[in-house]
This record gives C-alpha cells, structure tokens and sequence, in this order.
C-alpha cells in the first residue's frame, strides 16, 4: 500500500494542469502530513513544479516556514 505522501504526489501530478487545484490540493496535504513528510513534498514540488508552479510553491511553503 502506497504512503499517504506517495498518494498525494500522485494528486498533485494530476491537478497540476490548474494552479488553483493544484494550490489546493497543495495545501491540503502540507495540513495532513507530518513535518518530515512535508519537507520531503516541499523538495520534490520545487523539484517538479517549479517551473511551472513557483509562485504557488513560494506562497504554500513560506507560510509553513513562518509558522516555525
């Protein structure tokens, strides 16, 4: 059985055709993950979508790195 962070990268692969699902789906799963797994999906986002997505991934993320 596939992990939850291996689920929600599959969603995001297929949201990411639309900012604003894939910025929901986005952070839906930064709210469900535990921290080392947002960390994991924090790097393999910028690793795939930053091209496409940078802004988004800037907006989601930064405000995960605020709250602490």
């Amino acid at each position: 059985m596939a992990s939850m962070l291996e689920y929600i990268k599959i969603i995001l692969q297929k949201v990411s055709f639309d900012r604003r699902l894939f910025e929901k789906e986005l952070r839906k799963a930064i709210r469900m993950l535990m921290p080392a797994e947002v960390k994991r999906l924090r790097q393999w986002c910028y690793d795939h979508y930053a091209t496409v997505h940078l802004p988004v991934l800037n907006t989601c993320f930064a405000r995960l790195s605020s709250l602490g």
